[in-house]
């Protein structure tokens, strides 16, 4: 009896210590797990030259829009703080509000309004590459 006990104390130890081994940190938030983009488009990863991440923080005022453009690569963003509504050409409205992440649409005109009364910040995480551009503005 004292050995049975002994030994699923040993087992436990075992397979507990191996799950703890196989996690590195103690504490993590899953963000976002997404194949397609917020309008349901599969992404792939651009193949014009090496791979590029930049990522920036980008600031809005209450009230303020951005200038109508897209994306040419993936990017992953999320609200840091504010509240943001974003029009898609031919997709409607969606708002996104802190602690909101996402996966913007790709190669669909958008433009971006922070319809709140603080400001907007958010970090955005383009995953792109050399002879791919992040962001184009419609002219």
């Amino acid at each position: 009896m004292v050995i049975r006990a002994l030994l699923s104390v040993l087992v436990f130890t075992c397979v507990t210590g191996f799950a703890q081994a196989e996690e590195p940190y103690t504490e993590v938030e899953k963000l976002l797990d997404s194949s397609t983009t917020v309008l349901g488009q599969p992404f792939q990863y651009p193949n014009t030259g090496t791979a590029s991440v930049t990522a920036v923080i980008v600031t809005m005022q209450p009230g303020e829009k951005t200038a109508k453009h897209l994306h040419e690569v993936p990017l992953f963003g999320y609200m840091l703080e504010g509240e943001l509504t974003v029009s898609y050409d031919g997709h409607g409205k969606k708002i996104y509000k802190t602690g909101d992440s996402l996966i913007e649409a790709i190669n669909v005109w958008h433009v971006g309004e922070n319809t709140g009364t603080t400001p907007v910040r958010i970090l955005a995480v383009f995953m792109g590459a050399d002879g791919a551009k992040n962001t184009v503005v419609d002219k």
